[in-house]
């Protein structure tokens, strides 16, 4: 015999790096539909939380004068305005704005935010309504 030895060499086969691969990316299958949604659900948080703001705007200008305002901005208008600024929604761009309407005469209105995310069902949460292609958040007043 002679004086050569053979070193087995170190390293990871095919298979092992084939599994490894397949494990990472079934991993970012799961993972990177939640991170990209978050940013959604936080505007649409934002979009509920305005629109609670405007409709307890809406219900002082009722107390005051017994009619709901025409326009939003007349909240914001008079020898006392009931809120400095009507928040507008975070995108800002049709169809993601929020819609008043009064009806019978100022006496009644709806208010109505799109949502981005398809899957809300919290409360007051609905199906598509104009002008939204996605679900909507609607807060409707019936005096």
């Amino acid at each position: 015999m002679s004086g050569l030895s053979i070193k087995k060499q170190g390293g990871f086969t095919l298979l092992e790096l084939l599994i490894v691969i397949v494990i990472i990316g079934i991993l970012a299958l799961l993972i990177i539909p939640n991170i990209t949604s978050a940013p959604k659900k936080a505007r649409d948080t934002q979009r509920k939380t305005d629109i609670t703001t405007v409709r307890k705007g809406l219900e002082e200008y009722f107390v005051n004068n017994n009619v709901y305002p025409a326009a939003l901005a007349d909240l914001q208008s008079g020898s006392a305005p009931i809120m400095k600024t009507v928040p507008g929604d975070p995108k800002n761009v049709a169809p993601f704005t929020y819609v008043y309407t009064p009806a019978n005469s100022n006496t009644t209105y709806t208010l109505t935010a799109c949502l981005e995310n398809d899957q809300d069902n919290s409360a007051n949460t609905l199906a598509a309504v104009a002008p939204c292609t996605t679900r909507s958040f609607q807060v409707v007043n019936g005096n």
